[in-house]
């Protein structure tokens, strides 16, 4: 953090000179059973402050290989990603006031005069933090802030009692603060639990009862769906055998499609009851083609272009999120998307995010292939409706069966293709019916998404102002001045004195142990 300049009274001083920098502490008085707080790096909240010291252990367990502290020290998380996060924390009362946690803590214990909420504040802001974070020494993912690093940094001083001004005014704003956010969150998971309900009732035809009432001697059986989606697979098959034999034979001859039996009365048992003019359908039934995985393929500048995981999001695939792979058009030909493909993460290290899809829309510039972290869904445009299949993908009734089936691997979650296929569809008999539920579904969504939208922005503003007010607190302008304070002139040369004579000023005079 760059100090400008500061308000009478103040003064800059590195941190080593206010705080001792990882201090040590005597052990050889403390029996080893005796219960002591322990803290490990997830009992630190990011960004809050918030740190648990509820989990104890014995001395003689935790006094080598831990790092000490004491009440009212600073933690700092030293490593990446965790400083980055904000992971910091003013400790509370310990255990037998004594506690041990992950090295991968720097502790700072403020001297006599100095607030250690006043230094929290300060070294877990996001101008302190983003410093640091370019300043970190060590092979990438090990990367640490050092102590020489931290010791050096420079802070402002205030006076005394201003301190304590500032940290009742930063704790009285961001409390404030913390409601609108705590309401802003709760509004957009009410939005969340809004958005499954219009699926739900989406797909389970309750949006297109009326619909379905006028046209009520018009709607096809499930079972006469069965029998179409029969006649329109063995068209599809006959339509590729003519354009194979048409094209002189090149390749493999096209396979007969595989029978696919409807579903067992025991696996209807197990899914919702749909409307009349509803069925049942795996997915397996509706695809045009054989699901396909994509191919892995290296970066290479200038080569033929294939989307990133990330490309997909929210139900839609951003075609701008790609790199270029080490391959030519020629060997990317079977892995280019079209209009209307669906694309599915095959795995992902969360189970409420593998198996998540998105369509694409529309094409723009030139063609781009698919990677091999995603699978392919080409559907059978006469019998489902892309953008139908789409929202339906995303609802619960689809979630649970992607979530119940996933299979972990080293912490990754995984699907695969026969997965895919068995997973269940409720699908109206009539295009006219998906369509309308399309249109009912997105113009509902639209809407919810923007209102989620002016929330994440109110969210992005709240954060904005927490870190204004910590730059008005560090320069002098969140609270007044008062000439009548001790500056901190004087504060310093005590604590400098104090080290002369070989004497520290710890805020805490109290033993360990």
């Amino acid at each position: 953090m760059v100090l400008g300049e500061l308000p009478a009274g103040w003064e800059k001083a590195e941190l080593s000179e206010i705080c001792l920098v990882n201090p040590t502490i005597d052990k050889s008085a403390i029996a080893d059973d005796l219960a002591v707080s322990f803290v490990p790096m997830p009992a630190v909240e990011a960004e809050n402050g918030a740190v648990d010291v509820s989990a104890t252990r014995k001395f003689g367990d935790v006094k080598k290989g831990y790092t000490p502290f004491r009440e009212g020290d600073v933690l700092f998380a030293k490593i990446t990603p965790c400083m980055e996060n904000g992971k910091m924390a003013v400790v509370p009362a310990l255990h037998n006031g004594l506690g041990f946690g992950s090295t991968e803590f720097h502790v700072l214990r403020a001297h006599l005069g100095i607030s250690p909420q006043f230094v929290y504040h300060f070294v877990s802001s996001r101008s302190f933090r983003h410093v640091a974070e370019h300043n970190m020494s060590g092979a990438v993912g090990q990367r640490r802030v050092t102590t020489p690093y931290l010791s050096a940094c420079t802070i402002p001083v205030p006076p005394t009692a201003e301190q304590h001004r500032i940290v009742a005014k930063i704790e009285e704003l961001f409390s404030e603060l913390d409601q609108g956010v705590a309401s802003l969150k709760t509004a957009r998971e009410q939005l969340k639990v809004y958005r499954q309900s219009l699926l739900k009732n989406a797909f389970e035809g309750k949006l297109t009862a009326a619909w379905r009432a006028a046209h009520r001697n018009q709607l096809e059986t499930a079972a006469a769906l069965q029998q179409r989606i029969a006649r329109e697979r063995l068209a599809r098959y006959q339509q590729q055998l003519a354009d194979w034999q048409t094209a002189g034979q090149p390749g493999p001859k096209p396979k007969p499609p595989k029978p696919l039996p409807p579903l067992t009365a025991e696996e209807l048992a197990e899914l919702p009851e749909l409307p009349a003019g509803w069925g049942w359908v795996s997915v397996s039934q509706l695809l045009a083609e054989e699901l396909c995985n994509g191919k892995s393929v290296k970066d290479r500048k200038g080569g033929f272009p294939v989307l990133r995981l990330n490309a997909l999001g929210d139900g839609k695939i951003d075609l701008s999120i790609q790199k270029e792979g080490a391959w030519t058009a020629t060997e990317a030909k079977n892995y280019v998307v079209e209009v209307g493909d669906f694309l599915v993460s095959r795995g992902n290290g969360s189970k409420h995010l593998v198996g998540r899809g998105g369509f694409v829309s529309a094409l723009h510039g030139m063609p781009v292939a698919f990677p091999d972290t995603m699978i392919r869904i080409r559907l059978m445009r006469r019998l489902v409706d892309f953008r139908y299949f789409g929202l339906c993908w995303d609802s619960m009734l689809v979630r649970h069966q992607v979530e119940n089936t996933a299979r972990t691997t080293a912490g990754i979650y995984k699907i695969n293709q026969e997965l895919i296929e068995a997973y269940k569809i409720p699908l109206p008999t009539a295009l006219e019916e998906q369509q309308l539920i399309v249109q009912e579904l997105e113009s509902k969504l639209s809407e919810a998404d923007q209102l989620d939208q002016t929330l994440a922005t109110a969210l992005q503003q709240a954060d904005a102002l927490r870190q204004s007010i910590l730059k008005k607190a560090f320069c002098g302008q969140l609270v007044a001045q008062d000439p009548n304070d001790e500056p901190a002139t004087a504060l310093l040369e005590r604590i400098r004195a104090g080290k002369s004579n070989g004497m520290s000023t710890p805020r805490n005079r109290r033993k360990s142990g």
